[in-house]
């Protein structure tokens, strides 16, 4: 991969920050990429590219910089140690072909969406539900069948509401998985967002950033627990 070097440069020294800026691009054809990550693996964090791949962000020599795209292999860079102080360079990210089992497919949701989902809760008093709804709600169902108390209908909007939280972290795993920011099965996603026991107010009002650091490290703590479930 070939680094160009543009203007900023110190006259004497080394510099201490960086400012690396850039595209990414398809080996094949143009394509715009609208999952664009660009993750700081020295210190663990990251930003969004844009959706026609450009990015921009400082960094550090010796840092190692990881570009992740859904569909694509992950690329790496090394900051070197200079004393120019602006890096511009194109990155160019391969397609994954490879031949993988049947798999059930789940519609991925785009963060902005996840994000949406997230703001949005909130605990709600239950209402009694009959016929289809029935379907749709079977914990509303079942608790209301057998008691109409006040005492009740909260335990339902409680039991509804983690559900409803549990749903949009099973979202987030989704998406986090496809942008190979996590590594799990979707078989372990129940056990793992149980582990998490995420707090309501942080799940409606973190930052993308925040929930990927906070879920990283919980998975990594997950992981040191349970290392027989990742055994392969």
């Amino acid at each position: 991969m070939g680094v160009l070097i543009t203007a900023g440069a110190i006259a004497y020294g080394q510099c201490e920050e960086i400012y690396l800026k850039g595209r990414v691009q398809d080996t094949a054809m143009p394509q715009s990429f609208y999952n664009l990550m660009v993750i700081n693996v020295t210190t663990q964090q990251g930003v969004f590219g844009r959706p026609n791949g450009e990015f921009a962000v400082y960094v550090r020599p010796g840092d190692r910089i990881a570009f992740s795209v859904k569909g694509y292999s992950k690329k790496f860079i090394d900051i070197p140690q200079q004393q120019v102080c602006t890096i511009d360079t194109v990155i160019t990210l391969s397609p994954n072909i490879q031949n993988i089992e049947e798999v059930t497919v789940y519609p991925i949701k785009s963060l902005e969406q996840i994000k949406e989902e997230r703001e949005a809760l909130s605990q709600r008093e239950t209402r009694t539900v009959t016929g289809i709804n029935v379907l749709e709600s079977p914990i509303t169902a079942l608790y209301e069948r057998f008691s109409q108390s006040a005492q009740s209908k909260r335990l339902v909007a409680q039991m509804e509401h983690q559900d409803n939280m549990d749903k949009v972290v099973r979202e987030l795993l989704r998406a986090y998985v496809s942008y190979d920011v996590v590594y799990l099965e979707e078989e372990q996603f129940t056990a793992f967002i149980n582990f998490l026991n995420i707090d309501e107010h942080f799940l409606r009002t973190a930052s993308d950033y925040e929930l990927i650091v906070y879920i990283q490290g919980k998975l990594e703590h997950y992981k040191q627990l349970h290392p027989e479930l990742f055994m392969r």
